[in-house]
């Protein structure tokens, strides 16, 4: 049987079980490893959660879940690189569980956010996908959704005493409008 995957917004209803996903005890905590690990962002108390980044997810346009056959499974998200001039957007996604790894849900959510990204935001010529060279899995999927690899600034994220490249991929609205 094939999985049904489908994006839907963050109600308040949603965090405790987002929470559990991403960050809770029973947690697959290996997206971390993946997912910007330069950073050390440190693992979410449900308290921390649910009062900080993940309230701001809560029916915002700039996040969306990643539901498979109506289970969540991650997030796909945006933000704006330059801030209030609201011109740049940059979007990502987590699948949060390793076993739903390489089965094509992050294809598949990534290409219906950039559509509906190209959507809400209707005046945006560009959008951005920023990732790590240490990430091949995510360099692949962003080609594989049709986005073009912009830059490479080299040695710039350092984890575990190695330095790596940031990769910049982006997709044009008419460059994504012919996929």
């Amino acid at each position: 049987m094939a999985n049904h995957i489908e994006l839907k917004s963050i109600t308040q209803e949603n965090l405790k079980p987002l929470w559990d996903i991403s960050f809770g005890p029973k947690a697959d905590l290996e997206w971390m490893k993946w997912n910007g690990p330069y950073f050390n962002d440190p693992v979410q108390t449900f308290g921390e959660f649910s009062t900080g980044w993940g309230k701001s997810l809560v029916k915002s346009p700039m996040a969306m879940m990643i539901m498979v056959n109506d289970k969540i499974v991650g997030l796909v998200m945006s933000y704006w690189a330059d801030n209030h001039l609201k011109q740049w957007l940059e979007v990502g996604i987590s699948i949060y569980d390793s076993t739903m790894w390489g089965k094509g849900i992050g294809s598949q959510a990534l290409l219906s956010w950039l559509q509906n990204q190209f959507d809400y935001f209707d005046y945006l010529p560009h959008i951005g996908f920023t990732t790590w060279s240490g990430n091949e899995g995510m360099q692949r999927l962003d080609e594989k959704c049709g986005m073009t690899k912009e830059a490479v600034i080299r040695k710039v994220r350092y984890l575990n005493g190695q330095y790596y490249d940031s990769v910049k991929y982006g997709v044009l609205r008419e460059e994504f409008n012919n996929c």
